[in-house]
């Protein structure tokens, strides 16, 4: 049985779909019949492009849509095109009114590759977490003085701590020596 579905060509965590024309036991990803078509769920509004003449040629042989390719044809509206064919109405006015309206449709006409490329640079910066250079070199000329002030008040925290210490031991000197046995 023939199938009209998507085929995922796009890179790791940025699906890009073919609408292809397979035999319904081929792999998803594997061989097809036809291309007859184009889907990017990633721009917005999404971007289809659908083959019409390609797709009413299959769909009146006898291929079934998927689910999702249902509804994009339906978004598309080729499946009322394919109704209204099957009802007896001309291809050919069918195909003027499907080139109209794709023309109408407010998808984006970017390439993929344009798309990729204004995705890099339309992308906003991410903070730095590094200080700028200027800041650095202000920082490592002013080190020894920073550095030096820091071993400064650490000596005298330090040598607080030994006076506070011998000011106890002492205290409890006297108290000692002071107090009756």
């Amino acid at each position: 049985m023939l199938r009209i579905r998507l085929r995922r060509v796009g890179a790791k965590k940025q699906p890009f779909y073919r609408i292809v024309v397979a035999e319904s036991s081929f792999p998803r990803d594997g061989r097809f019949l036809e291309i007859i078509g184009h889907y990017n769920p990633r721009t917005e509004p999404s971007a289809v492009h659908v083959n019409e003449e390609r797709a009413l040629h299959w769909l009146g042989h006898g291929a079934q849509p998927s689910d999702s390719v249902l509804r994009i044809f339906s978004f598309t509206g080729t499946v009322d095109r394919f109704a209204r064919l099957k009802a007896g109405q001309d291809l050919s006015i069918l195909l003027q009114e499907a080139e109209k309206a794709s023309d109408e449709r407010p998808y984006p006409t970017k390439t993929r590759h344009d798309e990729m490329s204004s995705m890099k640079t339309d992308k906003p910066k991410a903070k730095a977490r590094k200080k700028p250079a200027e800041e650095i070199v202000d920082e490592i000329s002013a080190g020894a003085e920073v550095g030096e002030e820091a071993s400064t008040e650490s000596s005298i925290e330090m040598d607080a701590k030994d006076d506070t210490k011998t000011e106890l031991a002492s205290a409890a000197e006297t108290e000692s020596e002071s107090e009756p046995e």
